[in-house]
């Protein structure tokens, strides 16, 4: 397992999809999940400090745990079949629960909590991006900087994850 740093959402066009953009803390492989609309705005809140009048799903989801007294350790990005992403979200106690990445991210930012990948995801789906383009990292990390929740339309997801 690789330990991931949350880069930011970005916004694919023309087909204005989101994509969860990690890259590994000790290496130089970027991992791009295709997100839904929700779950990006709900990402990009929490990156930005924004916190909602009513309390999101991730929130909730945050007191559930804390409620029932359990402790999240870490996300894991388990697998990768067929363009689909799995991930885990991994409890105290040896507890272990399958959800999707952008779910498990999106718990793991409002936690504190680590998120891993596993090194077969990525070695399948890691991109390694060379010094020359380091310049459009730095342009993507601005744009994250000017990125709104509005931008990414959450009443328009169809809900896919890929």
């Amino acid at each position: 397992m690789s330990e991931m740093q949350l880069v930011g959402i970005r916004v694919e066009q023309p087909q204005n999809q989101p994509v969860l953009l990690l890259r590994e803390s000790e290496g130089e492989r970027f991992l791009p999940i295709w997100i839904g609309q929700n779950e990006a705005a709900a990402i990009a809140l929490e990156q930005q400090g924004i916190a909602p009048a009513r309390p999101l799903t991730h929130d909730l989801i945050k007191d559930v745990i804390d409620a029932l007294g359990r402790t999240l350790l870490e996300v894991r990005i388990v697998d990768l079949r067929e363009g689909t992403f799995y991930a885990e979200l991994v409890f105290d106690g040896d507890v272990s629960v399958s959800a999707r990445p952008s779910d498990a991210v999106a718990l793991a930012i409002r936690v504190g909590v680590p998120i891993l990948s596993d090194e077969a995801v990525l070695e399948e789906a890691g991109l390694v991006i060379p010094d020359e383009r380091e310049d459009e990292v730095e342009k993507f990390k601005e744009f994250l900087d000017s990125v709104s929740p509005e931008d990414f339309n959450p009443g328009e997801s169809d809900g896919s994850e890929g």
